[in-house]
């Protein structure tokens, strides 16, 4: 993943514990460790202001961006083609219009073509 989490980091340089972080920020301990450990697919603004407020750091501090080896950008758990690119929803997916390009289904078509 491009992007790094340094929490573990901080967390020694203020010699504080994962539940110790976790009560002061107001999240559980196993969301805590799935962000520190890399595994979050997202980070509220308002939890990462918690974070930052209690560790008294940046966001730099805590996210980093790094490159993406060759063996990662082949990685299909990530949600990347191997170009790195975002894959694609696939266009059969119920209700989607194939001459649409996102492969999502069409919010109107409930309106135009009613069930029959």
């Amino acid at each position: 993943m491009p992007i790094a989490v340094d929490i573990d980091v901080m967390l020694a340089k203020r010699k504080m514990s994962v539940g110790g972080l976790a009560d002061r920020v107001g999240i559980t301990p196993a969301n805590l460790a799935v962000l520190k450990n890399g595994r979050a697919k997202a980070v509220r603004f308002t939890t990462l202001a918690a974070l930052c407020e209690v560790l008294e750091c940046q966001p730099g501090d805590l996210l980093r961006w790094q490159a993406t080896d060759a063996a990662d950008a082949n990685d299909p758990s990530d949600g990347n083609d191997a170009d790195g690119g975002p894959r694609q929803p696939s266009a059969a997916v119920a209700g989607a219009d194939p001459s649409r390009t996102s492969g999502f289904p069409d919010p109107d078509r409930s309106m135009r073509d009613p069930a029959p």
